[in-house]
């Protein structure tokens, strides 16, 4: 293990451990974390996603879990985290996507995850993307920056990854929302909500979604939504 700050984080870099998140929370249960703190591994073992799937995490790829302190749960982070991504890879000449609730796209093809988890008086928001490797996943098509990029190296990738994370964190929720909106794959397309269609508008205030069936609009929330 590494321990070092950079960029006011303090990051702990690994080679190989389950995973960053498990670790994160981990170290909040401990009474060890602090804000603005970042676990970084070159690989995982049980790497997970949200459901606690299984995240296939080899060598050459970022795992990144940005531990910071938080007041309340917030619905509106999600947004601002997928933001910040699909910024880090505009920087370095990507053009990607947002799909509702968690992936970034490229091309249709995922090339990123966010996992976002309370824990005590924190948050800690897991982020993988593929650089050098994607895994071949049944349900769905995957990606990787080094078919885009192929210069881009991880720290490079974790370095405007803190800048971004820093920029659209804070920021107004009204400026996040537009720039999801600019971003999202799924905008004016067909969607199910409780079981019937619906056409995806957009973000409301407080981060609901913002749907349409025939005249009537709703607000969404969560698991109630299949895109």
């Amino acid at each position: 293990m590494e321990d070092f700050n950079l960029a006011s984080y303090k990051l702990l870099s690994f080679d190989k451990i389950p995973s960053t998140q498990t670790h994160a929370q981990g170290l909040v249960a401990s009474g060890n974390a602090v804000d603005r703190m970042i676990v970084l591994a070159e690989a995982q073992s049980a790497g997970r996603g949200r459901y606690r799937r299984a995240w296939v995490s080899h060598h050459g790829n970022l795992y990144a879990s940005f531990i910071y302190k938080a007041g309340r749960r917030d619905p509106r982070l999600s947004y601002a985290v997928a933001v910040a991504v699909a910024e880090t890879l505009i920087a370095f000449d990507m053009a990607p996507q947002i799909k509702w609730p968690n992936d970034i796209l490229i091309d249709g093809k995922k090339i990123s995850g966010i996992l976002i988890e309370y824990a005590k008086d924190f948050v800690i928001v897991g982020i993988g993307i593929n650089i050098k490797t994607n895994p071949t996943i049944r349900s769905y098509q995957t990606t990787k920056i080094a078919d885009y990029a192929p210069k881009v190296t991880r720290d490079a990738l974790l370095a405007m990854l803190m800048n971004k994370m820093d920029l659209w964190l804070p920021h107004n929720f009204s400026a996040v929302r537009k720039r999801w909106t600019e971003l999202a794959a799924n905008l004016n397309e067909t969607i199910v909500y409780h079981g019937r269609d619906a056409v995806l508008c957009g973000l409301g205030d407080d981060g609901a979604l913002v749907l349409r069936r025939g005249k009537e609009y709703i607000m969404a929330y969560g698991d109630e939504i299949s895109i």
